[in-house]
């Protein structure tokens, strides 16, 4: 399958992605926080929200079972009789690790969203957190409308437009444009942790940007991952990258409320901006032939 058909396939799964978690990091959040103050108890309206949300994700479970489309390319590939189960399995993990551009592969899986991994975890905690602690002091359902509303929605669009300018000119022509707007907008938080504006409209406008930039510079990393796992085993290949991602994403994500407890958010935000420089590097070390990902 060419590379612009399985992006198609993966924007697919994405958008349905970006609308569940819409509704779990904003609607419901707002649901959680109206029901707070109508006099329910904490618990009481986080289980009567997570039970909600239970609900939602089934409802997506039957659609992608019984609607969601596949490429035709989705079928299972023919086994060589004359080796074990356990040998095919080892074959296709170690074709991955043979690679010969396996270190920048892997550093870029682990790197580039080494900022992003760690103001993810503590944007919601800084537009909470009581001014005297450095925080905008949002109320929950103010953060479920500006971190989990306006913010998802703004992600989204940036990954459907990354999605479709790839589409276009190719990730190779994109690639270095799409580094900047996912780490550039970075810089925003350094605006709001030292300025602290109390117009929710602003802070609104200031996580939507990088939110923004966010979800357009994704669609890099997302298409290097299809680019990686091209050949005889796409799916062993492609979870191997989903599996570093979430490393690259779950490790440096621990440290981050350790780092801006010792540095508070102003300088947390800007040690944030220095933690870019490694996503920098890594796009550097991947090599892009120019037609990868246009569309016909």
């Amino acid at each position: 399958m060419k590379e612009y058909q399985q992006a198609a396939f993966v924007g697919v799964r994405t958008v349905f992605y970006r609308i569940a978690m819409i509704a779990a990091k904003g609607i419901l959040v707002v649901f959680a926080g109206t029901l707070e103050m109508r006099g329910f108890s904490v618990a009481t309206a986080w289980s009567a929200t997570f039970f909600l949300l239970a609900a939602m994700l089934f409802a997506f479970f039957l659609y992608h079972l019984f609607v969601l489309p596949f490429p035709e390319a989705d079928r299972p590939v023919s086994r060589n009789r004359s080796r074990s189960l356990s040998a095919e399995f080892m074959r296709g993990f170690s074709l991955f690790f043979r690679r010969k551009d396996i270190v920048a592969v892997l550093a870029f899986f682990l790197l580039y969203r080494f900022a992003e991994a760690q103001l993810v975890k503590m944007v919601a905690p800084f537009l909470l957190d009581p001014r005297a602690r450095g925080g905008l002091g949002l109320t929950t359902v103010e953060v479920g409308i500006v971190y989990g509303t306006v913010g998802a929605i703004a992600l989204m669009a940036g990954g459907l437009v990354g999605g479709y300018a790839i589409s276009r000119k190719g990730l190779k022509y994109w690639l270095w444009i799409m580094v900047c707007a996912m780490h550039v907008p970075d810089a925003i938080f350094i605006y709001l942790s030292q300025a602290r504006p109390e117009n929710l409209l602003l802070i609104n406008l200031a996580v939507a940007i990088e939110q923004f930039g966010y979800g357009f510079g994704f669609t890099a990393y997302t298409l290097v991952m299809i680019m990686v796992s091209e050949g005889e085993y796409k799916t062993v290949h492609y979870a191997i990258g989903t599996g570093f991602m979430a490393l690259g994403m779950m490790i440096p994500a621990m440290a981050s409320g350790w780092i801006q407890e010792q540095l508070g958010y102003p300088h947390f935000f800007l040690w944030i901006l220095l933690s870019t420089i490694p996503g920098f590097i890594v796009a550097a070390l991947i090599r892009i032939d120019p037609a990868f990902g246009k569309g016909k």
